[in-house]
């Protein structure tokens, strides 16, 4: 842990984003080995990931944003209102863009859906990276509520959900009739942009203070629609108990973790 605080604050974020990167990828390469992945693992791991991002969303963005537009003379609670909501309106606008591109392409290639699939995957990974590297660029400027240790919480929740999104579309395209590498390389793709948003994430935070609480409330409104839309009804469809537990440990561990460390 020594080493890793050590390095500068551009260099963790883009090790962290790099980290969830490589779980993605890891999803996808589920599609060299097996044909399906034990359900009741996935709804637990989903849901352990839902709760580290609410807890996250408050206590590692929200928070500190509040606090922050605050000592700056700003009004807190419009900052982070409109910041929550547009980065949740993100991506639910997202889906409904994709959505219908989809319905537009229903008698499309496997490969064109796999693409759309892909580019929604790619969209959420995007604010998730810059909520990565934001975590990373606060705790470095010394913003209350932050800390080195609930940054990289946040990259562990993160990347414990992306192994299930690098299945989901490494899979289908295998089923499809699409190679092990091709399927693998798709997959995988979904996730580049994670380091990319991490990096930039960490430099925005570095650079420019005044925009910081509104760049925090928006990542904290893109993971709450992510987990609402994407997580919580995808682990809850099958193993309502294990998702709900999964939540609960997750939610707890990232809230400990954050008052006690941050």
């Amino acid at each position: 842990m020594a080493w890793f605080s050590g390095l500068s604050p551009i260099l963790q974020g883009l090790s962290a984003t790099l980290f969830t990167y490589f779980i993605t990828a890891l999803g996808a390469g589920v599609v060299f080995f097996f044909k399906s992945m034990n359900r009741k693992i996935l709804d637990f791991m989903m849901g352990f990931a839902a709760g580290v991002m609410i807890a996250a969303s408050f206590w590692s963005l929200l928070a500190p944003a509040i606090e922050l537009s605050t000592e700056l003379g700003g009004n807190a609670w419009f900052t982070a209102a409109i910041g929550f909501l547009t980065g949740g309106i993100f991506v639910i606008g997202s889906d409904i863009v994709l959505s219908k591109a989809s319905l537009i392409q229903t008698k499309g290639s496997a490969l064109k859906r796999s693409i759309l699939l892909t580019s929604a995957v790619a969209l959420h990974n995007i604010p998730e990276g810059l909520a990565i590297g934001v975590a990373f660029g606060s705790a470095a400027i010394g913003i209350h509520g932050t800390s080195i240790q609930s940054a990289l919480m946040l990259a562990l929740g993160i990347g414990l959900q992306n192994f299930p999104e690098g299945m989901c579309v490494a899979m289908p395209l295998r089923r499809d009739g699409a190679t092990q590498l091709k399927s693998f390389l798709i997959g995988q793709g979904s996730g580049i942009v994670e380091p990319v948003a991490g990096v930039l994430g960490v430099l925005f935070a570095l650079t420019v203070r005044s925009a910081l609480p509104l760049v925090l409330s928006f990542s904290a409104g893109a993971m709450i629609a992510v987990v609402c839309s994407e997580l919580v009804p995808e682990s809850f469809q099958n193993n309502k108990t294990i998702a709900a537990f999964g939540v609960l440990f997750g939610f707890a561990l990232m809230m400990v973790l954050d008052v006690s460390l941050g």
